[in-house]
């Protein structure tokens, strides 16, 4: 350690804790509930829109009505209002891509918009903390440096030239 001067470190000290006083409280907020009470109801639709369409549920419920739709036309059970090639379901499935997919892109932004806020808040909280870190850390080294020179006057001047032994008896 460069510096062992208890005054010094103590300076140095109330320095960081100025800086640190500058700093501000960070702000004890929780972001993604702020950011929910701002969403429109355009906002919190598309978001519910993409939560469905992005489950499980939904792929299987999918999957069992193309099935059911490919299956009924090609026996021509109850009548093939769609034949093979399935246009008719493939124009179904187009549409439903084509509204879906920005649907769910205005739902990944606001995502992504949500986590820069949260990164931000975030940062702003590490900063306060290793300004604290910093100051703690040269209170100790003061601490420190106070308690090596109260020991080294608790030896004081030995018989055996100063190196700190005790003769006697």
């Amino acid at each position: 350690m460069a510096n062992t001067d208890p005054t010094q470190l103590v300076t140095r000290a109330e320095r960081l804790r100025a800086q640190r006083e500058q700093l501000g409280r960070p702000r004890d907020v929780d972001v993604a509930s702020l950011f929910q009470k701002r969403m429109t109801a355009g906002q919190r639709t598309a978001d519910a829109f993409a939560n469905v369409v992005g489950s499980w549920r939904f792929i299987i419920i999918q999957s069992i009505v193309l099935a059911g739709w490919i299956t009924l036309n090609a026996t021509g059970v109850v009548g093939r209002w769609d034949p093979y090639p399935f246009i008719l379901l493939n124009l179904a499935l187009s549409f439903q891509a084509a509204y879906a997919a920005p649907i769910i892109m205005m739902s990944q932004n606001r995502a992504s918009q949500l986590d820069r806020f949260s990164a931000r808040a975030d940062y702003q909280i590490n900063q306060k903390a290793e300004a604290e870190v910093e100051e703690i850390l040269t209170l100790l080294r003061a601490q420190m440096a106070l308690m090596e020179g109260l020991r080294e006057q608790l030896r004081g001047p030995s018989a055996d030239g100063g190196r700190g032994r005790r003769t006697g008896g």
